[in-house]
């Protein structure tokens, strides 16, 4: 019987087949070790001479990394093996060779790991990275679907810019000009006024030149929008959020968080409510420690790890001038020039995972606003008809998937939370 290896407590005591590539093998006298991993696990298969085949122990002399084979045998609890069980094996099955696998235990530059990127999923750190992105993923649909929010998946193919035009990939369309997604935001706005709450969740691209560790060209965002939402409803509902995916990771990765060496005791604190900041206050304390911040600009990765090295747990910055946001995002009424905006830093020196806000509802002030973007007005015509047929206040946020698993992982680069990373000069495999 075929079983997989994250199945085997189920199997104590009976004989079971395992497919899957070996990890790695040893021998001592008459004694052969085998670590064999089928994706969702890793078990050690013991071949004693006399107790096994002896085809099966003078065909463990052939094996080789990657190989794929089958092993048959007697599941044994074992708490010292991975995963607490092993295989007392009979047989061994050389189903597929592997040859000079070019990924060994010795160190590798970032270059090679990346062009074999392929391969590379199949370390155990990588596959452990990649096991809690998938878990993230699942908690975040559970989240929101769990609250009545609907999926509204916007397209990848757009006429207009939403967060700048600096830095979008531009295509064919036919015979038209397009764009790829920067943000599904405006889209679910628009289906905001018909569900109520809704989110999108898939991929979207900045064409930005940038290398820092923080920054991919292809990252997957999800992005919440509810009607009749203001600035502080939304960072309530972002806290709420940003907690149950965490405390979800913590409690069901922590075989992953294990491989990986994650201290999680300063995720445990990751637990609503958040600290929250003014723009203004948290300025101030940039300016203690980096003169040369310009009180009025946008946050800077060195700025933020400031901010946020003062509290065990995110914390919000609210009330970013209104120059340094998109045109889309409302002004404050009682404060001129300060946005209804916010942007969730992470803790640990993480920095930013969520940016968002409260949306501008008039629609004199956003064509105005679209005007000083120099915009076209023409490609924002039927975002304004959201002003023109029953406008309402909403507001909503965008939570990059990548920077939260690398926050959750304890990862510094960005490029090992996703499986097939695209970065500037990077488009391979």
């Amino acid at each position: 019987m075929r079983v997989y290896i994250s199945d085997l407590k189920d199997h104590v005591g009976k004989t079971v087949a395992l497919k899957g590539w070996v990890y790695n093998h040893r021998s001592s006298g008459k004694i052969k070790f085998l670590l064999l991993r089928d994706g969702t696990g890793i078990c050690q298969c013991v071949y004693f001479r006399g107790e096994c085949d002896e085809a099966a122990f003078e065909g463990f002399e052939k094996l080789s990394q990657e190989a794929h084979v089958q092993v048959t045998g007697v599941v044994k609890a074992e708490p010292r093996s991975p995963g607490g069980y092993e295989i007392s094996a009979q047989q061994l099955e050389i189903l597929g060779t592997s040859v000079d696998y070019p990924i060994s235990p010795k160190e590798h530059g970032p270059d090679f790991l990346l062009n074999n990127r392929h391969l590379w999923m199949r370390s155990k750190k990588q596959h452990a990275v990649i096991r809690v992105r998938a878990r993230i993923v699942k908690a975040i649909r559970d989240f929101f679907d769990g609250r009545g929010f609907t999926l509204t998946d916007a397209p990848i193919f757009t006429p207009n810019a939403c967060e700048g035009t600096s830095t979008l990939f531009q295509t064919k369309y036919f015979d038209e000009q397009a764009f790829l997604s920067q943000s599904g935001q405006l889209y679910m706005e628009a289906t905001a006024a018909a569900f109520g709450k809704v989110y999108c969740f898939g991929p979207t691209f900045r064409a930005e030149k940038s290398k820092t560790r923080r920054h991919l060209i292809e990252f997957w965002m999800v992005e919440p929008e509810v009607a009749f939402n203001d600035l502080y409803d939304n960072m309530e509902l972002a806290e709420q959020f940003v907690e149950y995916i965490v405390q979800t990771a913590v409690r069901e990765c922590a075989e992953e968080l294990k491989v990986l060496e994650r201290n999680t005791d300063a995720l445990t604190k990751v637990i609503a409510p958040f600290p929250r900041l003014h723009y203004k206050e948290a300025a101030e304390m940039i300016l203690k420690e980096n003169p040369a911040f310009i009180n009025g600009d946008d946050f800077g990765a060195p700025d933020e790890a400031i901010v946020s090295s003062k509290f065990d747990k995110p914390v919000f910055v609210h009330h970013f001038p209104s120059a340094v946001k998109a045109f889309y995002m409302k002004e404050d009424p009682n404060e001129a020039g300060y946005s209804m905006s916010c942007d969730l830093l992470a803790s640990e020196g993480y920095g930013e995972i969520i940016g968002g806000g409260q949306r501008e509802d008039s629609y004199e002030t956003l064509v105005r606003k679209i005007e000083e973007h120099k915009l076209n007005l023409k490609d924002f015509e039927w975002y304004l008809d959201l002003r023109k047929y029953g406008t309402f206040q909403h507001a909503g946020f965008g939570l990059g998937v990548e920077r939260a698993v690398s926050w959750v992982c304890g990862i510094q680069h960005i490029r090992e939370t996703i499986p097939f990373p695209r970065l500037y000069g990077r488009n391979y495999p």
